[in-house]
């Protein structure tokens, strides 16, 4: 009877750790973009907090303050919060997708599997439709690492930031900043 119970015990455990959500580990996780400026310079910004879940049942949401922008100039980082992102109106990105959340349970440790992902972002109140393929890797139980495969690349146009980037471009006395932007991540989940 004892070890009955032990088994049974044990089922649940593994069930409510399977049920369990994966949080984004702000720490160990970055969402990096590149600018480029008068043609061939090329400058990688990143911002510093992320904040993120992927449910039991595979919903997966990110969001990143946007005047969480770190450019290592202080003047461009204001700039881009009212300029470009327009903070005041548009405080956040947003990111949802659906993820084949049996997928990841059955991994295992130390392995890694290459997943496309259709995804929705939110920028600047505008909304598009992305397909991402990561890398996702359990680290141990507990830990998932999530890369992008290859950088997302995001224009300006499709999200109502043109303008703001051409206002940059003035502001700064430059002859050109492109209006595609490389966007590539690595995110740590916890549970």
């Amino acid at each position: 009877m004892k070890t009955v119970l032990l088994g049974i015990w044990a089922a649940v455990m593994s069930l409510s750790v399977f049920a369990s959500n994966w949080q984004v580990n702000n720490q160990d996780s970055v969402v990096n973009f590149m600018s480029f400026k008068n043609g061939d310079i090329a400058e990688i910004h990143k911002f510093t907090q992320i904040t993120g879940e992927l449910a039991a049942n595979g919903d997966f949401s990110l969001s990143i303050p946007l005047t969480s922008v770190w450019t290592n100039i202080d003047i461009r980082d204001e700039r881009m919060k009212q300029v470009l992102f327009e903070t005041a109106q548009f405080p956040t990105l947003s990111l949802t997708a659906a993820i084949d959340a049996q997928t990841v349970d059955k991994l295992a440790v130390g392995s890694m599997d290459t997943m496309a992902i259709p995804a929705k972002v939110m920028l600047h109140g505008q909304s598009k439709a992305l397909d991402i393929t990561v890398r996702v890797a359990k680290l141990n139980q507990n830990t998932l690492l999530v890369t992008s495969e290859m950088p997302l690349i995001i224009n300006a146009a499709d999200f109502d930031l043109a303008a703001g980037v051409e206002k940059l471009r003035e502001l700064a006395g430059l002859s050109a900043i492109s209006q595609a932007v490389p966007v590539s991540f690595v995110l740590t989940l916890n549970r």
